[in-house]
């Protein structure tokens, strides 16, 4: 069974577990060290354990623990070859980990097969993954046509839903921030994560984990509302799931997801 964590999932830093069998990977390291390594504890684990750090892009609320890792950790660090050479100008002793991948190729890494893909957002290689039948889609300003098809047939996806439109639109950010958020290389809205969450349990998701959302600019009711009201509308159901900010979630797996709740 493949089980995820979040660890954390918001503005102020991101990280997940991603495990089968033996295989553990994480997926971004954007809060720090210590948090990371007390998670990993109490899930039973240690940072020996991981196999492979993966790494969607190379903003600060993704990367923020890695100058410390490093130092810490002998992990293989894997993510594209524009945000490799990201990482090696702002991580000191960084370059001995990292395994940059192309675009188009399937890696087979412990018991996973993980599929990269790239996503639309102001950060030069950025990706996500497909981790078998486990899919993640965050910090993308739209569904590109590579997630579309790497994603579609998953039977758990995480999902970014970032904003409610008019909260943005009406809030104390700078005109500036506002259009960065709303923009193509930006962050899903509630809609528009409801609607591709729509076609992929169409496709076979049994399981949605909303991920990502702004402080400022959503609520977990709200993204779980837009979710199951674009589900309803289409005549279909699935378990919808809201990560917790800024502490360890419960285990989302696979076989649950097969299970009504």
């Amino acid at each position: 069974m493949t089980t995820i964590y979040t660890l954390a999932s918001g503005s102020s830093g991101n990280a997940a577990l991603i495990s089968r069998g033996d295989t553990h990977v994480l997926l971004d390291a954007g809060i720090s060290c210590r948090r990371i390594t007390a998670s990993l504890q109490e899930l039973g684990l240690a940072p020996a354990d991981l196999s492979a750090i993966f790494i969607t892009h190379t903003h600060s609320d993704h990367i923020s623990g890695l100058n410390t890792i490093v130092k810490k950790w002998d992990v293989p660090i894997c993510a594209s070859m524009q945000t490799c050479d990201g990482l090696e100008s702002r991580i000191a002793g960084i370059s001995r980990s990292l395994r940059p991948f192309r675009w188009g190729e399937s890696l087979s890494w412990g018991k996973m097969t993980i599929t990269p893909f790239p996503t639309s957002h102001d950060a030069p290689g950025s990706a996500d993954y497909r981790f078998d039948d486990l899919g993640v889609l965050t910090d993308t300003g739209y569904v590109t046509a590579e997630a579309a098809d790497v994603l579609a047939g998953v039977r758990l996806l995480m999902l970014e839903t970032n904003h409610d439109v008019e909260t943005l639109r009406s809030g104390p950010y700078p005109y500036y921030l506002k259009q960065r958020i709303l923009g193509t290389a930006g962050h899903l809205s509630n809609e528009t994560a409801a609607a591709f969450a729509a076609q992929e349990v169409r496709l076979g998701a049994q399981e949605l984990i909303l991920a990502h959302l702004s402080e400022e600019n959503n609520t977990p009711a709200m993204a779980r509302r837009a979710v199951e009201t674009a589900l309803t509308g289409a005549g279909l159901s699935s378990r919808v799931s809201v990560a917790p900010r800024s502490e360890l979630s419960r285990g989302f797996g696979l076989e649950d997801a097969l299970c009504s709740e």
